[in-house]
């Protein structure tokens, strides 16, 4: 029984781990792995298109708080495992709707529905179910999570490449959402409904202040709160850019379309690679070094990618920056979060640091084109320059590691 304290187990996280994979890769890389062939197909403008986006991650945001107090209050098995369902069924509706010829505002309806979804399926409401019931050894689960779920983008961009070549956009997307909904949503309610079983099992923390429920919102009057949560807000503008716009960007330099692909499809193994680093690195460094890292890469990403049209060095390094640093702080955000505001309410206040987190996911698509269509995407990554240091420097202006003042 001791050893087996020690040792959680890893089924759950495995379980998790492979869904997490799977949905990320259905529902949400699956919209910058289709982007231009979206834009062929329907006609719709590139900035029509990428608002349906937009619009989706701000109801995620939004619905964020919401599914982080469910979560606290022990739904977590109906958040997580709902959302791999309901993501899966709407992806394949959106297939079959583009293969009917759906109309503009069938197609926004159907992605302000997916950002519902969203706020229940992905990252944060996967962390804060890890995190509620595994304390302070979340790290090492939620490192394994995503070591797994970084290849994500590599399985979604190769795949609805292929899956498109040979049935078409509308059926390329009903295989990915029917891959979410066979594979991603039974490994996601087996593997929250153990997590709900350890959490009910885990011992209440005897004098440990940051574990008790609160009362009220006190994280609002908390500074470090707001500097945490538009320090990380600013990381998600830029690599929600990148991220949307790598293709367009990459073809705008004249890049082949199969390098281009394969630069796209390489930013997860480079996540994997960022977070094998991080845990070769972890017991030498802080957190906080290792977080100011992530904000060094994701400037460095874009300035390559300014010099890209320079060489392939310089879109291997892109590709390596952009990858590792996002790939990393997917880790260190509900990490610092805990350090630096404890872990009483979590979920609560891990949704609520979603809201400007998303709202800047939400923005990236359709700002990246704005930009775009302004002045080139020479002006979008030059801008993307002074973003990610804006967000180092309030990062740093929150602190080290500390109890948060109630």
């Amino acid at each position: 029984m001791q050893d087996a304290q020690v040792r959680p187990a890893a089924g759950p996280i495995w379980a998790l781990a492979v869904s997490q994979t799977i949905v990320w890769a259905a529902v949400y890389y699956m919209f910058p792995a289709t982007l231009l062939q979206v834009q062929a197909e329907t006609g719709w403008s590139k900035a029509a298109i990428t608002l349906a986006f937009t619009l989706a991650l701000g109801i995620s945001a939004l619905a964020s708080p919401a599914a982080g107090r469910l979560i606290d209050r022990g739904r977590g098995v109906a958040v997580l495992a709902g959302g791999a369902a309901a993501g899966g069924a709407l992806v394949a509706a959106l297939g079959a709707a583009l293969g009917a010829g759906a109309p503009y505002w069938l197609f926004i309806a159907l992605w302000l529905a997916l950002g519902l979804v969203m706020a229940g399926a992905l990252y944060i409401p996967c962390f804060s179910l890890v995190t509620r019931a595994r304390g302070a050894g979340a790290r090492r689960a939620i490192t394994l999570i995503t070591l797994v779920a970084g290849f994500a983008g590599t399985l979604s961009f190769p795949a609805a490449h292929l899956l498109a070549e040979a049935f078409g956009l509308p059926g390329a997307l009903v295989a990915l959402g029917a891959a979410a909904l066979a594979v991603g949503f039974p490994l996601a309610l087996w593997g929250a409904r153990r997590l709900e079983g350890e959490r009910r099992a885990r011992p209440a923390p005897s004098g440990a202040p940051d574990a008790r429920p609160t009362q009220g919102r006190w994280w609002l009057g908390a500074p470090a709160f707001w500097l945490l949560s538009g320090g990380f807000a600013c990381l998600a503008l830029t690599h929600g850019v990148l991220i949307n716009h790598l293709l367009p960007i990459l073809a705008e330099r004249g890049v082949p379309s199969e390098l281009a692909v394969l630069a796209a499809a390489s930013v997860g193994p480079m996540q994997v690679a960022g977070r094998v680093l991080m845990l070769a690195v972890e017991r030498r460094a802080s957190s906080r070094t290792i977080t100011l890292a992530c904000f060094a890469a994701l400037i460095g990403a874009p300035a390559a990618l300014l010099a890209a049209g320079g060489g392939p060095i310089w879109l291997a390094l892109a590709v390596a920056l952009l990858g590792a640093g996002a790939g990393v702080v997917s880790i260190m955000k509900p990490t610092t979060q805990r350090d630096i505001l404890g872990e009483a309410d979590f979920g609560a206040v891990s949704g609520a640091m979603a809201v400007p987190f998303l709202a800047a996911f939400a923005a990236a698509p359709f700002v990246g084109s704005l930009v775009w269509e302004a002045g080139g995407y020479d002006l979008a990554l030059a801008l993307l320059v002074g973003v990610s240091s804006l967000g180092a420097a309030a990062f740093w202006a929150a602190g080290p590691s500390r109890a948060a003042g109630r």
